[in-house]
């Protein structure tokens, strides 16, 4: 595997979408930081981890940060998505309206800690959905 194999890998690209997630998740604890700032990271960690998949099944993917088309690619390819990592279609909002201040209303508690538990099930379901593949192909 070359350099730039590895820099395209499922598991480089789900190294990325963790380091988001984590970001997203430990941000809360530091005074300063905006709730805006880790739903960003939320929806960032969601992106990262539907390319991995995209990465994992050899699917071409535009540079977008619309959840709605990654998942839109990965059913045409016939890859089955969970009602869970489906819901997440609604972080695509924070991928740039967020980052900028007076865009939209300041993102509550409550709005974080969804966003939050919906970017860990995207995540999670990768990092299976990957993980299972690899198996398989072990086997």
């Amino acid at each position: 595997m070359t350099p730039d194999d590895e820099a395209a890998s499922s598991q480089a690209w789900l190294a990325r979408a963790k380091g988001n997630l984590s970001l997203a998740q430990g941000g809360y604890l530091i005074q300063g930081i905006f709730l805006e700032d880790l739903c960003f990271n939320t929806q960032q960690a969601a992106e990262k981890a539907l390319k991995a998949v995209c990465v994992q099944y050899a699917l071409d993917f535009p540079k977008t940060h619309s959840l709605v088309s990654l998942m839109d690619l990965l059913e045409a390819a016939d890859i089955q998505i969970p009602e869970q990592v489906k819901e997440a279609d609604i972080l695509t909002q924070f991928a740039v309206r967020t980052r900028y201040p007076g865009w939209i209303e300041p993102v509550t508690e409550q709005e974080y800690l969804e966003a939050l538990a919906l970017a860990q099930a995207v995540v999670n379901w990768a990092v299976s959905l990957i993980s299972q593949i690899n198996d398989n192909r072990k086997s």
